[in-house]
Formats: C-alpha cells, sequence, structure tokens
C-alpha cells in the first residue's frame, strides 16, 4: 500500500496531499481584496511554490478547477492565467462560480498535478 504524505497540515486540512505519485493541492486564494489579476497571480504563485516543495511544476499540472465568485470575471482571470501555464503544458480544467469563503475573495484554484 502507497503512502499518504500530507503537509501544511492543520485539524481541518492539508496544503499538499502526495500519494501514487500524484500531488493533490488545497484551493488557494489571493490577497482578500486585491483586483482579480493580483488575486489570480497570488493563486498561481501559492501553486508554483506549492508544486516546488512537493516535488513537481506547472508543466505536470493535470487538472486545475477555478472558481470565481463572479463570472463576470472570466476574462481578467484568463488573462493572468494563460501568461502562467506553460505553452504545451495546459491541464484539463473547469472554471466555475462560487460563492467564496470570505466576499472579498474573487478567486480560488484547486490544481492536481503529478509528482
Amino acid at each position: 500500500m502507497a503512502d499518504i504524505e500530507r503537509h501544511h497540515t492543520n485539524q481541518r486540512m492539508s496544503q499538499i496531499v502526495k500519494h501514487n505519485g500524484t500531488v493533490y493541492l488545497a484551493g488557494q486564494v489571493g490577497t482578500a481584496g486585491a483586483s482579480v489579476a493580483q488575486q489570480t497571480q497570488d493563486c498561481l504563485d501559492k501553486v508554483d511554490a506549492l508544486l516546488a516543495e512537493a516535488g513537481s511544476d506547472k508543466t505536470r499540472v493535470l487538472q486545475a478547477v477555478i472558481w470565481l465568485a463572479d463570472m463576470a470575471d472570466f476574462d481578467e482571470m484568463n488573462g493572468v492565467w494563460d501568461a502562467w501555464v506553460a505553452e504545451g503544458h495546459a491541464p484539463a480544467r473547469a472554471c466555475g462560480e462560487a460563492k467564496l469563503a470570505r466576499p472579498d475573495f474573487t478567486v480560488e484554484i484547486i490544481v492536481t498535478a503529478a509528482a
């Protein structure tokens, strides 16, 4: 049976879970109250750091789920997302609208990657 590694863990959640060569990241949010573009960049910066800690990187992302507080922000978020995705390495992706944990969060990104 493969071991499960958990990093940055508290009672509620782990920021990183590794199992069987797959890295699962908790949902990442940006600086509350910042613009959609800045929150998206903050999320992606956190994703980069967590993936590096887990021995992976954005070229190994398998899937991303993006939640926006308002789908009207889709283009602004995508401007940052498109600049971040490594050419030839676009993951499977979904984007939807959801009420996020705090009203001043506009973007949350959840990533699964190969280790």
